[in-house]
């Protein structure tokens, strides 16, 4: 292997299987955010686009300007609670369905004949946490029509959780009273591309043109005896298609298409348009345009880029 290139690929990243799930599931209990409420949405990739923003961020060295930066732009249609889940010792020890579902959620998913089961019969102190399985209303965009389920965690003590519960069990959830101008984890899934080789895959140097046996296979495997493949050693194999995680997203803009209108003529490539609310965030987030992202609170924030703040003037 060569030194002018290295290959890459973590080895924390193993095995390098296809997601189970479009939506990954989220330990809560790592993280934590200021008063009360949810601590997630359900979105949809718009795509990239550029942004004219002022520059606010104290110390910097463009402070006052007019920047152009690389945004994403998400749509969050509203959600809905599904149903909420009663822990106790991290196990469910009772789950209530929302009486109040849509006639098309019952289509889409099997929900028993009757519902019997409260909120008031769960007893005051036999639970220590509070869930929810929430929905989102993803037949009000031109994404598709079946809602995407997934649990998200609520910020609070144990009675603000419940009242929360009960407060929104027959209302909508919107974006806006979620995240304010801060930074966000971003969980989803990468584009899949099939099975691939080791220089694709792992970033191998190519070997020389005259080498024997193919130039882009790979060389040494190791020694010989003991005689074995370590998972070490780059393969060819499955490449995207993973669920991963971008940690620490700054968010540009939260907005409602009624306030600003940010579609392009002709709407967004591949995408379409908008027609909710949305969440510009800065940067680039993995998965192709339509692909359901999980936004979270985030797991661990940093003051670099907690700081920054940005005034949003337009897309261009």
């Amino acid at each position: 292997m060569s030194d002018k290139t290295v290959r890459h690929g973590s080895l924390q990243f193993y095995p390098r299987v296809r997601a189970r799930k479009m939506l990954p599931r989220v330990n809560w209990d790592f993280i934590s955010r200021e008063g009360t409420g949810l601590m997630g949405v359900i979105g949809y990739k718009v795509g990239m686009k550029s942004a004219y923003v002022r520059d606010n961020t104290p110390n910097s060295l463009t402070k006052g300007q007019r920047i152009i930066i690389p945004v994403t732009v998400i749509e969050c249609p509203f959600m809905r609670i599904f149903s909420v889940r009663f822990y106790k010792n991290k196990k469910v020890i009772g789950e209530v369905l929302n009486s109040n579902l849509d006639k098309e959620l019952k289509r889409k998913v099997k929900l028993p004949k009757e519902i019997k089961k409260k909120i008031e019969d769960i007893k005051a102190n036999s639970y220590d946490n509070i869930k929810i399985i929430a929905y989102s209303e993803v037949k009000k965009t031109g994404v598709k029509k079946s809602p995407d389920l997934a649990e998200i965690g609520l910020a609070g003590s144990l009675d603000e959780k419940l009242e929360f519960v009960k407060n929104h069990m027959a209302k909508e959830i919107s974006v806006k009273d979620i995240f304010k101008s801060e930074v966000v984890d971003i969980r989803g899934v990468t584009k899949g591309k099939g099975t691939q080789g080791t220089v694709k895959r792992f970033g191998l140097t190519l070997k020389a043109h005259k080498s024997e046996k193919g130039v882009r296979s790979l060389g040494s495997g190791g020694p010989w005896h003991p005689s074995r493949v370590d998972f070490t050693q780059p393969r060819m194999g499955q490449m995207g298609d993973f669920s991963r995680v971008v940690y620490n997203n700054k968010i540009v803009k939260i907005g409602s298409i009624n306030e600003k209108n940010i579609n392009p003529e002709g709407g967004f490539k591949h995408f379409g348009v908008v027609k909710n609310d949305y969440i510009i965030i800065r940067g680039s987030i993995q998965g192709p345009a339509k692909r359901q992202l999980l936004i979270t609170s985030p797991l661990r924030g940093t003051k670099k880029q907690i700081k920054k703040t940005y005034e949003f003037i337009e897309l261009r």
